[in-house]
């Protein structure tokens, strides 16, 4: 159960930090408006992700019985990981330039978060074959990833509308590159991971 949490609490953070279409929001609307406009957009993915969620799930369990499709997944979830991470790493910051200048914070934050491919490639290649190992395993461990994941991902972005909100050059300063790169690195370790579960299941290694 502590290694799915501690899993699910990487991929959270830095899917939280990690500069996108929510994150650009998440700062706009705490530039335009205020923090706790900021704080709106950052609850998005609690109330688009369920259906998400459950698709992928779904999907996945339809290729349970078969170790390829499986096995074609995790090199699949590894690639996008070793995308993500490298994405990281070369990061130069945010940025604060973007400005919205309607309100309702928390519809624009449910739409762009709905309308953006991100959330579907992560449940589809890594989040829902990683929950469903966890559950596997035993059901707490399930709920350990998932909640750490969405804990951390929230957690995040309300951190990042914060700092925004009352230092506004820290999603452009070193401390924000730092830890962005730190995480690339950690996402780069599990997708190695992936690869492994994937040669595995496609009996390329023992």
């Amino acid at each position: 159960m502590i290694n799915s949490l501690i899993i699910g609490m990487i991929l959270g953070l830095s899917a939280g930090f990690a500069p996108g279409p929510l994150m650009t929001l998440v700062i706009s609307e705490t530039l335009q408006h205020n923090i706790g406009s900021g704080i709106k957009v950052a609850l998005a993915p609690i109330v688009t992700d369920l259906p998400i969620i459950l698709i992928a799930l779904f999907i996945l369990a339809q290729l349970s019985n078969f170790h390829t499709a499986l096995g074609i997944v995790s090199l699949g979830g590894g690639l996008f990981l070793l995308r993500l991470g490298y994405q990281n790493l070369i990061t130069q910051g945010v940025d604060l330039k973007t400005r919205v200048a309607s309100p309702n914070s928390l519809s624009k934050g449910i739409l762009t978060n709905f309308l953006s491919p991100h959330p579907y490639l992560f449940w589809l290649s890594v989040g829902a074959p990683t929950m469903t190992a966890a559950m596997n395993s035993h059901p707490s461990s399930g709920v350990a990833f998932i909640g750490g994941f969405y804990f951390c991902l929230v957690g995040a972005k309300i951190t990042a509308a914060v700092l925004t909100g009352k230092s506004k050059s820290f999603l452009t300063g070193h401390s924000y590159r730092t830890i962005i790169r730190c995480l690339g690195l950690f996402l780069i370790i599990l997708a190695g991971k992936l690869f492994y579960d994937g040669l595995t299941l496609l009996q390329i290694v023992p």
